[in-house]
């Protein structure tokens, strides 16, 4: 009688092929995706290209998450985290030291912009070119409040000069309005922004960036310490896929800026340069990390505005590395 095992061998072989090509396909995170609503505190844009990455490439769902983005305004971020109602936000530095002198419970476990985003932009026949420069001059503000506000102030403070030495005026978001018509000797912006409109208009301009002179702390993620302290795994994960999508728009900023072109409506190929000048802002030998003399000089900066009355006890209670430290650790 004829053997059949050789062909019983080879649908075995067959279904193992199947059954490996299917594995492939399934998500690393069996249980059920946890929805999570991420506040972002900015409009959709280029910026949030690791963001768009780790959504699109599949890491928030491979982490255990269904991500929305929710682009309201970055102080209900700290709020809601604060209070407990959505597990992660995207917040500055400045905030989360404001929110914790007022006990509200966050905390800060990955730094996303290595380099405080804020910049003085000036033309450059006002001869503006270091922060002593300042002296004297009017500049011009989006607002008393913000990023902006405390990235001058920080500025001022590492320049030994005080908010005498200088006229602020407060102008809205027509930074490059009022700079074109002479209305301010500088104005206060983003590095990633102001400047790049300005220069696409052929105008010569002098950029002194915060970051240059002062090392504070920008936006990245924060949780809330009830979360951390009984789930700290959603947190790893969470934290692991953001970086993921750090990871790859650094490596590869061509192929995320046309991911992003499927989250932002009308984004062209005009706007990559905001990518382009957001990648120095992003990069670092170990990325997420945070350093505590960040924070003691961003604690600095809004005590001499008075937005803090008084330090807080333990800076270092704001802001952990525990979440970055594990993911460095296997990639």
């Amino acid at each position: 009688m004829r053997s059949n095992r050789p062909l019983i061998l080879l649908l075995i072989l067959l279904a193992l092929v199947i059954s490996a090509c299917a594995g492939d396909e399934t998500p690393a995170f069996e249980a059920p995706l946890t929805a999570v609503r991420l506040p972002m505190g900015y409009i959709p844009d280029p910026q949030y290209a690791p963001f768009y990455v780790a959504l699109d490439k599949g890491y928030f769902r491979d982490a255990g998450f269904e991500v929305e983005f929710d682009y309201g305004f970055e102080t209900d971020g700290v709020a809601l985290v604060g209070a407990g109602e959505l597990p992660f936000a995207i917040v500055s530095g400045d905030q989360v030291i404001l929110a914790r002198a007022q006990d509200v419970p966050i905390v800060y476990v990955m730094e996303w912009f290595q380099r405080f985003p804020i910049a003085v932009i000036s033309m450059a026949d006002a001869g503006i070119e270091k922060p002593g420069d300042l002296a004297g001059r009017r500049i011009g503000l989006p607002g008393f409040f913000g990023a902006s506000y405390v990235g001058y102030a920080g500025l001022l403070e590492a320049a030994g000069l005080s908010q005498e030495d200088v006229v602020a005026e407060d102008i809205g978001f027509t930074q490059v309005e009022t700079l074109l018509a002479g209305q301010a000797d500088a104005v206060v912006g983003y590095a990633n922004n102001e400047p790049l409109q300005l220069q696409a208009q052929g105008q010569d301009i002098n950029v002194i960036y915060v970051a240059d002179a002062v090392d504070m702390v920008a936006n990245g993620l924060i949780a809330n310490e009830t979360l951390i302290a009984e789930n700290p795994d959603q947190v790893q994960r969470f934290v692991g896929a953001v970086l993921n999508g750090l990871a790859d728009t650094l490596a590869n900023p061509e192929e995320a800026f046309e991911i992003s072109k499927r989250y932002v409506e009308g984004l062209d190929d005009g706007r990559y340069g905001v990518l382009e000048a957001s990648l120095p802002l992003w990069q670092a030998d170990r990325l997420g990390v945070t350093e505590l003399g960040s924070w003691q000089k961003t604690q600095e900066a809004l005590l001499a505005i008075d937005f803090l009355d008084a330090p807080l006890a333990d800076v270092g209670s704001a802001f952990t590395n525990e979440f970055v430290d594990n993911w460095s650790e296997n990639n």
